[in-house]
């Protein structure tokens, strides 16, 4: 019987050999594909195992689809041979007998009058009927006519299989743009009217402030005057009983001078501390007041809007696709009222799973934000004119925010309401945050939109911080959209700019092909149950979860940050906490579970110090030796053995790389993804380090991920030997030389380089013997050697290069580049190629001789 190589397979795609390490598959018919080959078979948009679907309708047709392409069969098109019905309702009655509990004696309430297939049924009986209804049937459908045929139109259900088929995923129904229901001026006019109201209540802040300066000035003007009143009275005092001593009069003198200096110096600073403090009370009854004039100018753009929808709905439709088979009646429009919190019927993913989706709206905001708008009329219209749903709407607003980057822009001292920067004066005078600007925009827009107040896991929190004070307070936005009020945080969305030196100016007409805005999509419409992660509201129905949690729960729950999501992370232990608790040996182990397609690409590392301090080091050795970090299947573990009692800060990190990025040897950026904190209450065993091997992952998991090195006689990352030990591997693709090092706490590295050696064989089994000169904890490194091609341009004198392979290289090598003015020469070592060493397998091995 012939047996497929699971190793080497063929991409059904490219028809290239296939390897483990970049591997989709098996899918449908035991197909494979090259991660790089797995796209849409119509678009070509770049798939993983959640989001590819196979053709459902043809067995022969072994392609993968995105959702927007998979081949699909018309609404409702139910036929006997499409559900395998066909046979059973041409079975003749074996019976008369009718079960009287399920249906009653008398006449069933659906016959075939009531479910309109009385023709289907004649023209089995019959097939020479001749009335009206089978005519016309037969009109349609000539002598194709299939008997047992039941569709959507025969059950009037139609409306029922369309429903069905909207709870599945969100229907992107396109509305017509605000143009052609609210004229421009009338918005404009109403905008003016709350312009007036703002400039009432800026001008009111100017006065509190000018006359709580005025009160504070006089209040230590008086203060200044008795003190130096008393300390000159003082010294008239003390220099009268001093009058026949110069030399006292002059020492009296010296210290009068010093003694002014110091109180003027202590009372600017109590002035500048109460200042301040009075700034802060101010501010945040300005933020307070700005708040209700905002949420109640929303509410009235948000009428105006309604009104002159609901009065262009009784006239014409408000949809732009009724010629796709919807219907008003299916799709409600957009609530004129805010419909009260509540869980989202659908996830984030089913409304969209790829910003890519959302590119041609993403660059209409980072067009609308190089250019200056006099209104918020105008910049919401250039922003949504061209929006059909109201989640473009909601878009397009959230990445005006985070490219406008409001926290570095810079603002005229003498700043006017009616100019194109008035229009973000709040963010100036500090009285307007993201969170209210963007509730604003949305009322623009037509969206309902509020904002949240409560507690978050922002900077300077770490795991086990009690919320017990005002230090951790934020807010954040909840906007109604594809039928659900769902979470957006523009502040942790806004990204910076890259690839570029500095931002263009606005209304510049400078290229701008290079500029890459970074922003984070986890923060628009993001998930309650990813969410409450890391934010908490006051009230908790806008948790918007079906089982609210409490604050003490939350505080529980572990630090993770928006990357966590992004890779498809989760916890496979429900027990998994923000603070872990060791047991009696020290030990306390966190796992995390990777979704099937991120297993060939995630890379994770950690790092280990002390809680409250930055000390990573017990007795001179580095804490991460007391970290072992393996990887089983899809869950990576990270067990820690504290080397004393007290309190330790795990950080792990992530990130996504190819084997192929791997292997070219640059530089892995990681990026945090959760921290824990370890707490040791009682140590009753000491802990010795790990053997000081290269820092990373233990086991063989990454040597068959990343080097197609499959083991054969060990699968896990600590082994238990005896006097000997043999370790088999076999390689699923060419590797060049290998080298393998045994290490242990206390030995030098040569010292036991004749204990251990290995073969391979002319079968690619790679074959690793080790002889123990002493039982104890051993650690295995293998390294192997591959080759990485070198293109380098410049232009300037000679330099010299120092090129690393990346965290985990034992070895170096510097290459001497000389540049001249029209050539280049590359003087390697060897050629012109680079030798990258690799760590591919590393374990840890207890000998007990």
């Amino acid at each position: 019987m012939y047996r497929m190589n699971f190793y080497e397979s063929t991409c059904f795609r490219c028809n290239q050999t296939v390897y483990q390490v970049d591997r989709v598959g098996p899918l449908k018919d035991f197909t494979f594909f090259h991660s790089g080959c797995f796209k849409c078979a119509v678009c070509g948009t770049k798939l993983t195992l959640k989001t590819y679907y196979n053709n459902q309708h043809r067995q022969e047709d072994k392609e993968v689809y995105c959702c927007s392409h998979v081949p699909k069969i018309g609404p409702g098109h139910l036929d006997g041979s499409a559900v395998g019905i066909r046979s059973a309702l041409n079975v003749p009655r074996s019976a008369n007998f009718v079960n009287e509990q399920i249906r009653g004696s008398g006449k069933g309430t659906f016959d075939a009058e009531a479910l309109n297939i009385r023709p289907h049924l004649n023209g089995h009986h019959n097939s020479n009927n001749n009335s009206p209804q089978a005519q016309h049937y037969h009109q349609q459908h000539g002598d194709s006519y299939q008997y047992g045929r039941f569709d959507a139109s025969a059950l009037h259900i139609a409306h029922a299989l369309r429903a069905t088929e909207l709870q599945k995923s969100y229907s992107k129904m396109r509305e017509k743009p605000i143009d052609y229901y609210l004229d421009k001026d009338e918005q404009t006019q109403l905008e003016m009217k709350h312009r007036k109201e703002e400039d009432d209540l800026y001008r009111k802040f100017a006065r509190q402030r000018e006359e709580e300066d005025k009160r504070m000035k006089e209040e230590f003007r008086d203060e200044w005057e008795k003190e130096l009143e008393r300390l000159t009275s003082r010294f008239e005092r003390e220099l009268q009983t001093k009058k026949k001593r110069p030399d006292e009069q002059k020492v009296l003198t010296l210290r009068h001078q010093q003694e002014r200096e110091d109180l003027e110096k202590n009372m600017t600073i109590r002035r500048d501390k109460k200042k301040e403090s009075i700034t802060r009370k101010l501010l945040e009854h300005e933020r307070a007041a700005t708040a209700a004039l905002v949420e109640k100018q929303s509410r009235e753009m948000l009428e105006l809007i309604n009104e002159k929808r609901s009065e262009y709905m009784m006239a014409e439709s408000l949809y732009l696709d009724e010629g796709d088979g919807y219907t008003e009646d299916v799709l409600l429009p957009y609530p004129s009222q805010a419909p009260v919190p509540a869980p989202p019927a659908l996830s984030k993913f089913e409304v969209y799973n790829d910003p890519v989706e959302f590119a041609d709206i993403d660059q209409i905001a980072i067009s609308v934000a190089q250019e200056d708008q006099k209104t918020f009329t105008d910049l919401v219209r250039q922003l949504v004119g061209r929006c059909g749903s109201d989640i473009e709407k909601a878009r397009t607003i959230f990445r005006w925010i985070t490219v406008k980057n409001l926290n570095t822009m810079q603002f005229d001292e003498n700043l006017r309401g009616d100019t194109p920067m008035g229009l973000l004066r709040g963010i100036k005078h500090g009285t307007e945050s993201y969170h209210v600007l963007f509730k604003r925009l949305c009322s623009y827009a037509g969206l309902h939109c509020v904002v949240i107040k409560g507690y978050s896991k922002s900077a300077g929190y770490q795991p086990g911080v009690r919320f017990e004070d005002n230090r951790f307070r934020n807010s954040w936005n909840a906007v109604y959209v594809a039928g659900a009020w769902r979470f957006v945080q523009c502040n942790w969305g806004a990204r910076h700019l890259v690839n570029a030196k500095e931002v263009p100016k606005a209304g510049s007409k400078g290229k701008s092909d290079s500029l890459r805005y970074e922003y984070d999509d986890h923060y628009f419409l993001t998930d309650p149950r990813e969410f409450i992660y890391e934010f908490f509201p006051l009230q908790s129905e806008w948790q918007l979860l079906k089982n609210p949690i409490t604050l003490q729960d939350f505080e529980e729950l572990p630090f993770v940050r928006s990357l966590f999501f992004r890779y498809g992370l989760y916890f496979p232990d429900s027990n998994t906490k923000a603070v872990m608790y060791t047991d009696s040996t020290g030990a306390a182990t966190v796992k995390i579970a990777m979704p099937a397609h991120m297993q060939s690409s995630l890379i994770f590392h950690y790092n280990l110090k002390f809680y409250d301090s930055d000390g990573d080091g017990f007795d001179g050795v580095s804490l991460k030796r007391f970290v072992m970090q393996s990887v089983v299947g899809n869950i990576v573990a990270f067990r820690v053995h504290a080397p004393c009692s007290g309190a330790f800060l795990l950080d792990i990190f992530a990130n996504a790389v190819t084997p192929k990025e791997y292997l070219t040897g640059e530089p892995m950026k990681f990026k945090s993804v959760c921290k824990f904190k370890i707490a040791c209450e009682e140590l009753q065993t000491v802990m010795v380090p790990l053997p000081d091997c290269a820092s990373g992952e233990w086991g063989p998991t990454k040597a068959t991920r990343l080097f197609g090195l499959v083991p054969i006689t060990h699968q896990d990352a600590l082994v238990f030997a005896g006097r000997e030990l043999e370790l088999q591997f076999r390689m699923s693709r060419p590797l060049t030389d290998f080298m393998a090092t045994l290490h242990k706490n206390g030995v030098e590295e040569k010292r036991l380089s004749k204990f251990v050696s290995h073969t391979v064989s002319d079968d690619d089994m790679v074959t690793f013997m080790i002889s123990f000169p002493e039982e104890g904890q051993y650690g295995l490194t293998s390294i192997h050697e591959s080759w990485v091609a070198l293109r380098l341009m410049a232009l300037g004198k000679s330099t010299s290069l120092l090129i690393a392979a990346n965290t985990s290289s034992t070895h170096q090598k510097k290459l001497k580049v000389v540049f001249l003015p029209k050539t280049m020469k590359l003087l390697p070592t060897t050629n012109s190629q680079l030798s990258i060493i690799h760590i591919s397998l590393k374990l840890l091995i207890i000998n007990n001789v």
